[in-house]
């Protein structure tokens, strides 16, 4: 159990420092949005999800509802549970119920992608090890931004806060470049977006969110499905 759990923490360390320098931004935007040092360190160690937590301190910044905030959460955060799901054939005998729903909190993109080239089946030593590390530097970087975003000029943390932007737009420009089907849905997105911010400013930014995303899945879907079930 303890070797696994090492193995796991050293598995976590390229995570810890990837997380350091996003949460990061995440902090600084979140005491940008009114939120206090302790509120947005809370945020981090709660729910462990970027883009989750960028729509859900938008949400309150434009002082958004409780239903909003929950259907936002769910649209962006439900593919965690698809992964889950593909984790699951890989678990070892020793899963308890009680060690699946522990795990399952931290079931993020790397450690979901770190997990599931594992040749040996995963114990519960070595996902506690990669997602406890993981999520040590997800905090730890969500605290140093929100404590620098107080102390910082305004310009400097204005410019630092577009780290976590950054980080969204790396993740979408490469399957992008790769499919034409990707960059539609990421435009019309983006265009949903402008269309909603500038045609209809009575619709709330959480709501926002959850046209956009749903609007583009859907006609994204309906457009290119039957080409993927195709191939």
């Amino acid at each position: 159990m303890r070797q696994d759990f090492l193995k796991g923490m050293r598995h976590g360390i390229p995570v810890m420092l990837g997380y350091l320098s996003v949460s990061f931004g995440f902090g600084i935007n979140a005491v940008a949005a009114g939120l206090s040092v302790l509120q947005a360190v809370g945020i981090s160690l709660t729910n462990l999800t970027s883009a989750g937590q960028v729509a859900g301190v938008t949400i309150i910044a434009a002082g958004g509802s409780l239903i909003e905030m929950a259907a936002a959460q769910f649209i962006i955060n439900i593919r965690y549970s698809l992964m889950g799901f593909s984790l699951s054939g890989k678990l070892s005998s020793s899963f308890t119920t009680g060690h699946r729903l522990i795990t399952s909190f931290g079931i993020t993109d790397e450690n979901f992608a770190i997990a599931s080239v594992q040749p040996e089946p995963l114990t519960p030593s070595y996902l506690y090890g990669l997602e406890l590390v993981g999520l040590l530097g997800w905090v730890l970087g969500t605290f140093l931004g929100a404590f620098a975003g107080n102390i910082l000029p305004m310009r400097v943390t204005a410019a630092m806060g577009l780290m976590l932007y950054g980080m969204f737009i790396a993740i979408i420009i490469p399957p992008a470049k790769k499919d034409h089907r990707v960059l539609f849905v990421i435009l019309l997105a983006a265009g949903l977006s402008v269309l909603i911010r500038y045609g209809f400013s009575f619709i709330s930014a959480g709501t926002s969110v959850i046209v956009c995303a749903v609007l583009a899945s859907v006609i994204g879907a309906v457009l290119f499905g039957h080409k993927e079930a195709a191939t």
